[in-house]
């Protein structure tokens, strides 16, 4: 089974202040409001490297739900990715709205996913989920966002979860 690299965007591709001089201000679009978003083309880059070197697929899993495709994407040099629905699915108590909606997408594959707000309730629901295999969540700092320490902590991870595919 191909693994999954499932990544948010608040506070990992945007985080709370610019990092750097390649990050830059957007307004982007997301379910009809607009948003001061700070991208940089690096983590497109990283995010691609990662994905071929592990074999993995990049997929969104963010509130951006397609938002993400169109406003996200193109600004960090992302092709059109598969999205996981969060924002029509109701949500379960005490957990974040994204997670029931991953645990069902995933269908058994192991993941690593990029994200800055899971919890210890979020985790133990997905050990818990039967259709939810091994998973790693690297947590991301939201006022500094996604670092090349976060992309080879995954790329470690997925080296017992994948095979890289041919040159």
């Amino acid at each position: 089974m191909t693994p999954l690299i499932l990544i948010d965007v608040d506070g990992v591709l945007n985080p709370w202040s610019k990092q750097g001089p390649t990050w830059a201000a957007h307004q982007a679009v997301a379910d009809g409001t607009t948003w001061n978003v700070i991208l940089t083309p690096d983590h497109g880059a990283m995010l691609l490297t990662l994905a071929a070197e592990t074999g993995a697929e990049l997929v969104w899993a963010t509130t951006w739900d397609h938002d993400a495709n169109r406003e996200i994407g193109p600004r960090i040099g992302l092709p059109e990715l598969p999205v996981i629905e969060t924002r029509t699915h109701p949500g379960e108590p005490g957990v974040h709205p994204k997670i029931p909606p991953v645990a069902e997408w995933v269908a058994g594959r192991p993941f690593v996913w990029f994200d800055d707000d899971l919890r210890r309730p979020d985790r133990d629901y997905l050990k818990a989920h039967p259709g939810v295999g091994d998973f790693l969540i690297v947590d991301v700092g939201p006022r500094v966002g996604l670092t090349p320490k976060h992309v080879e902590q995954a790329a470690v991870w997925l080296a017992d979860h994948s095979t890289p595919k041919e040159s």
